[in-house]
């Protein structure tokens, strides 16, 4: 049994990346576009404003990037940074406990993106498409691209 589950450990990463990216990104788009519900139960951010807009943006950027598997580590510290700061800068100060002051949200992205920082993208994502791509060829996948010409070797 213990073999099974090792071995549906990248996929079932792979889908926890996906949905919590997912989520994180529909929490941007509610407040940068309105959609969803909007922001705070109606309406959107005003533009530029801190932290409110600045947190959608990492939110719908971030979300998308984590959902994709591109960047997963990066952009889920990111994300996990500006949660962490949501909790403690709005939520914490009305009451000690997430039940009690509305961080719950913030706290749970904190740190399922943190988790994503330590664990990578999974299977599914396009980090490991690159990577494999970058592999076959025997070079960095970042240094790869279409129309490159592999050097002759005598």
């Amino acid at each position: 049994m213990t073999g099974r589950l090792n071995s549906a450990q990248p996929y079932a990463l792979g889908l926890f990346r996906i949905i919590v990216g997912l989520l994180f990104a529909c929490h941007g788009a509610a407040s940068l576009f309105g959609v969803l519900g909007g922001a705070m139960g109606g309406g959107t951010v005003p533009t530029g404003t801190w932290p409110g807009w600045y947190a959608a943006v990492i939110q719908l950027v971030g979300g998308t990037l984590v959902t994709l598997g591109l960047g997963t580590r990066a952009a889920a510290f990111i994300a996990s940074g500006s949660m962490a700061y949501a909790y403690f800068k709005v939520h914490q100060p009305e009451a000690l406990w997430p039940l009690q002051n509305g961080g719950e949200p913030s706290a749970m992205f904190c740190w399922a993106m943190l988790l994503l920082v330590f664990t990578g993208s999974g299977a599914l994502g396009l980090d490991r498409l690159f990577t494999a791509r970058g592999a076959s060829t025997g070079r960095p996948a970042a240094s790869a691209s279409a129309g490159e010409r592999e050097p002759a070797t005598a």
